[in-house]
Order: structure tokens, then C-alpha cells, then sequence
């Protein structure tokens, strides 16, 4: 199977202080759009997960 290379540097997804950095948006609000259904957010074990594609959708005004 061929990678491309600059699909495997996107991570799938983002913890809650990467998604903060990334979309300059402040933990309390990445939380509060989690909590309104606009923003996915995936547990796995402790951690909180911030799907990619969802931050993505978000920002581009879609979520």
C-alpha cells in the first residue's frame, strides 16, 4: 500500500489543548461546542478526542 506523504503528517485527531492551538478557540468554548452537539468529541481511556474532520467542518462554518 502507498502512502501519501502529506496525509499521514494530519493527525485524525486532536486533545483538547491541541484542538485549543489549532483553532485558537479557548477550552471552555471547545468544550461548550462539544457540549451543544457542534463539535465531536471522542473518550478513549482518559483522553478526549477532538476528530479532525470535525474541527476542520467547524471552523469552515459547517458545524
Amino acid at each position: 500500500m502507498h502512502m501519501n506523504p502529506t496525509a499521514s503528517l494530519e493527525p485524525l485527531a486532536y486533545s483538547i489543548k491541541e484542538a485549543c492551538r489549532v483553532s485558537s478557540l479557548g477550552r471552555t468554548r471547545i468544550y461548550q461546542l462539544i457540549g451543544e452537539g457542534r463539535l465531536e468529541a471522542r473518550r478513549i481511556g482518559k483522553r478526549t478526542l477532538i476528530p479532525a474532520a470535525s474541527l476542520r467542518a467547524l471552523v469552515a462554518g459547517e458545524g
